[in-house]
This record gives structure tokens, C-alpha cells and sequence, in this order.
């Protein structure tokens, strides 16, 4: 008798999720389409999360429990942590790399936002977020590359409101890549708290 098949892990499926959303806006995906490039059934997905919006849930939910990592994975190759702070700019810009798929990730922040459940996870990614942007300041700070005189938690949030709205700008003008647009502007933020040795090399 042959052995069960393992079922997929979560990370197998939130992976296959990741990949068809962001392709596909909200309603135009089922859980059908998830379980076959997940290589299961729909009927297991529906046994394990109950319905699509379970899946989501789910999905958000692992994203801000998995900040820390993600930012982990930032510092990895980086020599210093303003590079860490680009490569952060640089993966949310990820987001526009085409109009279509930016109008994708709008479309979700939608429901984020009207979900109760879906914004209790993105508020704390959010949060989580804030707290590595607040670490990574204060290595800038410690390495030389900014001032002493930063404040961290201002610059902070200076930093995660600028890559947002940085982002939403380019999608009015779609001028160039949204990655060089946003880096731009993360540029200027940064600039007037570059401690002189890092502006000597820059």
C-alpha cells in the first residue's frame, strides 16, 4: 500500500496564494485556482481555512507575524543598514511594477481596510514594520552613515510614510520604474540627516 501524500504545508499554499493574487484581483480568483498550483483540491483548502476570506486571513496574518524575518532577510548581503532601508523601499515598489498590478494590490487594500479581521493583521504589520524601521535608524545612527541628532522614531515614520506615498504618487505620473521613483524619494528623506562622511562618498 502506498503512503499518504504529506499535505501541503502552509507556506506551500500561502506561497501559490501569493503568486495568483498577485496576478489576479479579488473576485477574480477562486480557491480552486489556489489549490491547483498548491497541487491540492479545493475541497482541502475549504477543510483547512473554511472559505477564500479564511484563506486570506490566514495569509495576513502570517505576513505581519513574518515582519521580523522579512527584514532579517533585507539585511542579508547588505553592508550597511541605510542599504538595508533601500532594499525595504526597494521591495515595496515591488508593488507598481506594473500599473495593473499595482490597481491588483489596491484592490486588496480595499478589503484590508473594511475587514475587520484583515486590518486587525495589516495594523500589526504595520506596527511591526514601524519597529525595524526604528532599528535600522538607530544602526544608521551607531554606524556613522546619519547624524546623532536623528530622532529614530520621527525619521521612522518619515521613511514608512514617504515609500507609501512615494508608491501612490508614481501611480499618478508612471513616470520610469516605480522602484527608481520611490528610491528618489527615500533619498530625499534621508539626505539631510547623512552624517558628512556619507555624503563625501555618495
Amino acid at each position: 500500500m502506498s503512503p499518504r501524500p504529506r499535505k501541503a504545508s502552509d507556506e506551500v499554499i500561502f506561497a501559490a496564494a501569493y503568486r495568483i493574487m498577485s496576478r489576479l484581483g479579488p473576485a477574480q480568483w477562486t480557491l480552486a485556482d489556489i489549490a491547483k498550483d498548491a497541487g491540492l483540491t479545493a475541497g482541502a483548502l475549504v477543510q483547512r481555512f473554511g472559505s477564500k476570506r479564511g484563506l486570506m486571513i490566514a495569509l495576513t496574518a502570517g505576513v505581519a507575524d513574518a515582519t521580523p524575518q522579512m527584514f532579517e532577510q533585507l539585511r542579508a548581503g547588505k553592508r550597511s543598514p541605510l542599504g538595508v532601508l533601500r532594499a525595504y523601499a526597494d521591495c515595496f515598489a515591488q508593488m507598481g511594477d506594473s500599473p495593473g498590478g499595482l490597481a491588483h494590490h489596491l484592490a486588496y487594500l480595499q478589503m484590508d481596510l473594511t475587514d475587520p479581521d484583515l486590518h486587525r493583521h495589516v495594523s500589526n504589520q504595520a506596527r511591526a514594520t514601524r519597529v525595524e524601521l526604528v532599528k535600522l535608524v538607530r544602526e544608521a545612527v551607531a554606524a556613522g552613515e546619519l547624524v546623532t541628532t536623528v530622532e529614530p522614531n520621527a525619521l521612522a515614520r518619515a521613511i514608512e510614510v514617504t515609500v507609501s506615498g512615494s508608491l501612490m504618487a508614481w501611480a499618478f505620473y508612471q513616470e520610469g520604474p516605480a522602484v527608481k521613483w520611490v528610491r528618489k524619494d527615500l533619498e530625499m528623506v534621508l539626505r539631510p540627516y547623512r552624517s558628512k562622511r556619507v555624503r563625501r562618498k555618495a
